[in-house]
């Protein structure tokens, strides 16, 4: 099984079918509306904006789980993006991607390593389903290690 297996819902309601992404680079990141890292949507949308031409998608994965920091309506969180930030990649339903309901999603990426640490942790993950690499909050869609992963991904699909 591979995160294109798995069921979610996307924000907006309805099945996000993350199986319509099976061949491509899909960069899965844990995204929320109150955190110091929020500007990090504006690096993911340019990113997003670079790679889509060549097999990237970027899913925002709303989680209230780090200091109630997306606390918002699956329509406030969708506004916000949109409006302040110009989202035009997907996100899916809010989920915990820590504890006893951590959403299969997350079970899939995260496997038998270390919990989600904070915000806009990201994964990612190659066209086979296989986790290729996994970043740090802290670390910036626009900081060279992650855009050299992408490109290698990119370029192998």
């Amino acid at each position: 099984m591979t995160i294109f297996d798995v069921d979610i819902d996307r924000l907006a309601g309805g099945p996000a079918e993350l199986d319509r992404y099976r061949g491509q680079v899909v960069l899965v990141v844990n995204v929320a509306s109150r955190c110091g890292n929020t500007p990090q949507y504006a690096g993911l949308q340019s990113l997003f904006d670079t790679y889509a031409d060549r097999g990237l998608v970027v899913l925002g994965v709303p989680c209230n789980q780090f200091a109630g920091q997306e606390p918002g309506t699956a329509a406030e969180i969708e506004e916000f993006c949109r409006t302040d930030y110009g989202v035009t990649f997907p996100l899916t339903a809010k989920v915990d991607v820590n504890g006893p309901d951590r959403h299969p999603l997350y079970r899939e990426l995260v496997g038998d390593g270390p919990d989600v640490s904070w915000n806009f942790e990201k994964f990612l993950v190659a066209p086979d389903g296989a986790v290729a690499a996994r970043f740090d909050p802290k670390v910036d869609p626009q900081d060279e290690r992650l855009r050299a992963a992408v490109e290698k991904l990119t370029t192998i699909g």
